[in-house]
């Protein structure tokens, strides 16, 4: 299974730190944050790798390379404009081929155990849930059984975390451009096509100052 990592995002709330650094690029515990990703990636057993990037992207493909020093072989699908998360991954698909692919988000950090995504996929996406974090209470979708639900039930809710594998065919009627990827996976859960399951791990989305430092205490807690 190949995997891609989103990657294309400015950082507007980490500035000023994200003003001369990519936001995957920035310092947790003294490893740029996408390296956890390409490290857990790799002692997954993941080889192929995709990267999509716009904002200061270069420093990014400087930074990483090819992958070799990973273990890891690194492909790069630059942007022009952010195209969003939709936007990005069709674009990427050319990359990434005909088989289901992992998709992780740059700017999360996980204990998340990669190895356990690289199964069939029974439908079109499979979701990674976690619990809902103070800054996001009310919540994304519902999971029962297995499967995922837009969560406009009523009933209590997860959190997308940022982790899903994704079947090429959940774009099979897009266009290029930039496009969100929720509407798809509403439309997919709709027909019964996605599935889904919750992580009790640690997870932080490192969006702001506040949660980068709380990443650095676990770290700190964990060495």
């Amino acid at each position: 299974m190949k995997a891609m990592i989103l990657a294309a995002g400015k950082g507007e709330r980490l500035r000023p730190l994200t003003l001369h650094t990519p936001k995957p690029l920035m310092q947790v515990a003294g490893v740029p944050l996408i390296e956890y990703h390409l490290r857990a990636l790799a002692a997954a057993g993941f080889r192929e790798l995709v990267i999509n990037h716009a904002w200061l992207g270069q420093q990014i493909e400087d930074y990483l390379g090819d992958g070799v020093r990973f273990g890891l072989r690194i492909r790069y699908s630059a942007e022009g404009e952010p195209l969003e998360t939709g936007g990005g991954i069709f674009q990427a698909l050319s990359l990434l081929g005909d088989a289901p692919f992992l998709v992780v988000n740059g700017d999360i950090w996980t204990d998340y155990d990669f190895a356990t995504l690289q199964q069939p996929l029974n439908g079109l996406a499979h979701l990674v849930l976690v619990d809902n974090p103070a800054h996001h209470v009310r919540g994304d979708f519902c999971l029962a059984d297995g499967q995922v639900t837009d969560g406009q039930d009523g009933a209590p809710s997860l959190t997308y975390s940022g982790i899903a594998v994704l079947d090429p065919a959940l774009f099979a009627n897009c266009q290029a451009g930039a496009f969100k990827l929720a509407p798809l996976l509403r439309q997919a859960m709709a027909a019964g096509q996605v599935s889904g399951e919750r992580f009790g791990g640690r997870w932080v989305d490192v969006g702001t100052h506040e949660r980068l430092a709380e990443v650095e205490r676990l770290l700190a807690v964990e060495g």
